[in-house]
């Protein structure tokens, strides 16, 4: 089957790694898929054309409002996936909200990552309750192991031995949602405390205003630096290396980079905020902080509590790979894309 996926795809971003990941699910089976970046559409009518030029039978979309709103009329089976903009953000604008429910009324399936996130979607879409339905992401992680720590530190301008260094890392894109700022201050006085512990911020540079004033005020903060994006397979040798893997974000779907730090055994330190509770389980597989000054306190302990560390690594690595399997994640989509064909138009 040629599909069409509709995404996303800003480089280095928790979307197209996500996108790409299921690209190859499905190519897997056989399938001819071809991934297209929202961006490249200003309007449905290119959509159309693509779809016609390039015989495409059906087509799957990540993001209801961002990407699904693309194949609204062309009368082409298609299904959608949830991302945490739709039910965190987008819905609270009626505008968006009805187009996504219109979306949700074309499509023949909608996943959400979490159980939380699907009982969202389903109280402010009723209508569309039995098609959504919760598939977990599935995590894959392959550091580089060409990839030296030491060159990291270089980059990130940190100049301690490698030996007693604590470094906290945060992996987002910088725009306003993520909150790269949250921990900044809170983190710069424990540094003057404690000189050995660092946050890092590792990511794309998604809105320009945004990024500008993250920069000015980490520049003026001790112990934080910004260290820009990376491919994957380098960020995973980064996250296995640090002490914890941190987000700080307002609002989550669900954060792949949690997911892989607990895959790569390395602690998580998450924001309590619903989509992070759905996978963080409070000093069980991560800890959770509701204000930076209990996100230094959490991490002042679990620096002095080793065995606690272990405790909750161990505990992570266990669960994503029980509940976040990679093949099980293939299946399901690989299923999914099938039932397509043949079902009937609306």
């Amino acid at each position: 089957m040629r599909l069409l996926f509709l995404a996303v795809l800003r480089p280095y971003t928790g979307n197209a790694v996500t996108a790409r990941r299921i690209r190859d699910h499905l190519e897997a089976a056989g399938h001819v898929c071809i991934l297209k970046d929202t961006s490249d559409f200003d309007s449905a009518s290119q959509v159309a054309h693509l779809l016609g030029e390039e015989n495409v039978q059906a087509a799957l979309a990540l993001h209801l409002y961002r990407a699904g709103q693309l194949l609204l009329g062309h009368r082409i089976p298609f299904g959608v996936i949830f991302g945490g903009t739709d039910v965190n953000e987008d819905v609270h604008q009626q505008e968006k909200k009805e187009v996504m429910g219109k979306v949700l009324e074309e499509a023949r399936f909608a996943v959400a990552f979490t159980e939380s996130m699907k009982q969202r979607a389903q109280a402010q879409w009723p209508q569309a309750q039995a098609k959504i339905f919760v598939r977990s992401q599935g995590i894959s992680t392959a550091p580089n192991a060409a990839f030296h720590w030491s060159t990291f530190l270089q980059r990130a301008e940190i100049g301690h031995s490698a030996d007693n260094l604590h470094v906290f890392l945060l992996i987002c894109g910088l725009r306003p949602v993520k909150d790269p700022l949250y921990l900044v201050d809170a983190f710069s006085e424990w540094h003057r405390e404690e000189p050995s512990v660092y946050l890092v911020i590792v990511g794309p540079e998604v809105d320009p205003v945004f990024t500008k004033d993250v920069k000015d005020r980490v520049q003026r903060s001790p112990g934080v630096r910004l260290a820009g994006e990376m491919p994957q397979a380098d960020l995973h040798a980064v996250v296995k290396n640090c002490f914890a893997v941190v987000n700080s974000s307002v609002s989550e779907g669900m954060s792949a980079a949690i997911l892989e730090a607990m895959d790569l055994e390395v602690l998580v330190m998450a924001r309590n905020i619903p989509g992070n509770a759905a996978v963080v389980k409070h000093e069980s597989t991560g800890l959770l902080f509701s204000d930076p000054q209990e996100f230094v306190q959490l991490a002042k302990r679990v620096l002095e509590d080793r065995a606690l560390e272990g405790d909750l690594v161990n505990r992570a690595r266990d669960y994503v790979r029980t509940h976040h399997s990679w093949q099980a994640e293939r299946a399901t989509y690989q299923s999914l894309v099938q039932s397509l064909v043949g079902a009937p138009e609306h």
